[in-house]
């Protein structure tokens, strides 16, 4: 099922006719979770799925033995339109077809983001994520980062210190929803905090003052970092306040949080990458015997991004933004070849939970989906307003 008549027509030239069908979609389906059955089947494309698939649909004439295919894959552009479609088209299946889902008949296409050209190789990449993991494997080869006790780190040091660095910044750029990001940046880069006496809490409130004051620069004049003794735990924890724009920042660093993951995720690249790359580093790329490229760092994050610009300049790239910017052996290259194309099957683990999600968010009833958006406004990553 593809989003698109142009996309379609490329599927359609690029597929294998012995066992691949395509059905082009031409605009959204209908929201069968606010539809009634008639009007539900006044719907074109409704009428066109249920006919290409061949079970029929309601009580009477529903048979899913009938049906003609048992890889249903839906194939969309990556973007906020392809999203809603897809999502559509999720809610008919699971309204009207539930067993197809039940039985695993249902896929989602994983068509790529970008292809990538470095040298004469060429490669398609998924997402943004396989992006950045390409261009740190081009930026590392070659590359060391000398410290000030000229100790040099290279190939699989080299590799762990960024590894730990992206966790790193995922592990704050989730947290910053509620967190000061700065604050967390700091701890990243060798702050520890210890809570476990009054006198701790100060220590660890003075030293984190200190290094927000050098990061921050003019802009910590508004800084402030409270030990407070916590009422109902009985345990201490670091209030710091500060303004940004006008509007008060404040972040809490409790016990909790000191003792979780999250914080031993973050310490783990302070004790390595963070605590031995500082002020009077340098990293190069390139023969140091030879030509080569040389820049002075005071930590890892400046190395390590000095590394991916360089490497970027040697690759080029192309996004695409729909299915329909491929042409049919790219199509089939990327995402219909069956020896090289990743789908994700559609499964329900939880049905009552399930069942209350498409409520929520694809039925009439607008206060819980009003409720639900609130909740997690957050946490959205990618809004496309």
């Amino acid at each position: 099922i593809v989003e698109g008549d142009s996309a379609g027509g490329s599927a359609k030239q690029g597929r294998d006719r012995k066992f691949q069908a395509i059905l082009p979609l031409k605009g959204k389906i209908l929201n069968v979770e606010k539809a009634r059955f008639d009007k539900m089947l006044a719907s074109q494309e409704v009428v066109t799925l249920i006919t290409a698939l061949g079970t029929g649909i309601g009580v009477e004439e529903y048979n899913i033995d009938k049906l003609r295919y048992h890889r249903i894959i839906i194939m969309t552009d990556a973007d906020v339109d392809g999203s809603h479609i897809r999502t559509l088209l999720l809610t008919f299946f699971y309204r009207q077809m539930p067993e197809l889902i039940q039985r695993g008949h249902i896929y989602i296409a994983q068509p790529p983001l970008y292809k990538v050209k470095h040298g004469k190789s060429e490669q398609y990449l998924k997402d943004d994520l396989a992006l950045t993991e390409y261009l740190i494997e081009i930026a590392l080869t070659g590359a060391q980062v000398v410290n000030s006790n000229k100790e040099v780190f290279e190939d699989s040091t080299l590799k762990e210190f960024s590894s730990l660095y992206y966790q790193t910044q995922q592990v704050i750029d989730r947290l910053s929803r509620t967190m000061d990001a700065d604050v967390l940046r700091v701890i990243s880069e060798g702050v520890q905090i210890h809570l476990e006496s009054e006198q701790a809490a100060k220590l660890s409130a003075d030293n984190l003052i200190q290094a927000l004051n050098i990061r921050l620069g003019d802009h910590s004049q508004n800084l402030e970092i409270t030990p407070q003794l916590e009422e109902r735990t009985e345990r201490y924890r670091l209030l710091v306040s500060r303004r940004v724009h006008g509007n008060l920042k404040m972040t809490f660093i409790n016990a909790d949080f000191v003792n979780g993951s999250d914080y031993q995720s973050i310490q783990a690249f302070s004790l390595s990458a963070a605590g031995k790359v500082g002020p009077g580093s340098k990293v190069r790329r390139g023969d140091p015997e030879k030509s080569h490229k040389e820049l002075a760092i005071v930590n890892f994050q400046e190395g390590i991004n000095w590394l991916i610009s360089e490497a970027e300049r040697t690759v080029s790239r192309q996004r695409y933004k729909g299915l329909g910017e491929m042409n049919p052996s790219q199509l089939w290259e990327t995402t219909m070849d069956t020896n090289t194309r990743t789908l994700l099957r559609v499964q329900i683990e939880d049905a009552i939970y399930a069942d209350q999600t498409f409520m929520t968010l694809m039925g009439d009833d607008v206060e819980p989906r009003r409720a639900f958006i609130e909740t997690n406004a957050l946490i959205a990553r990618n809004i496309d307003v």
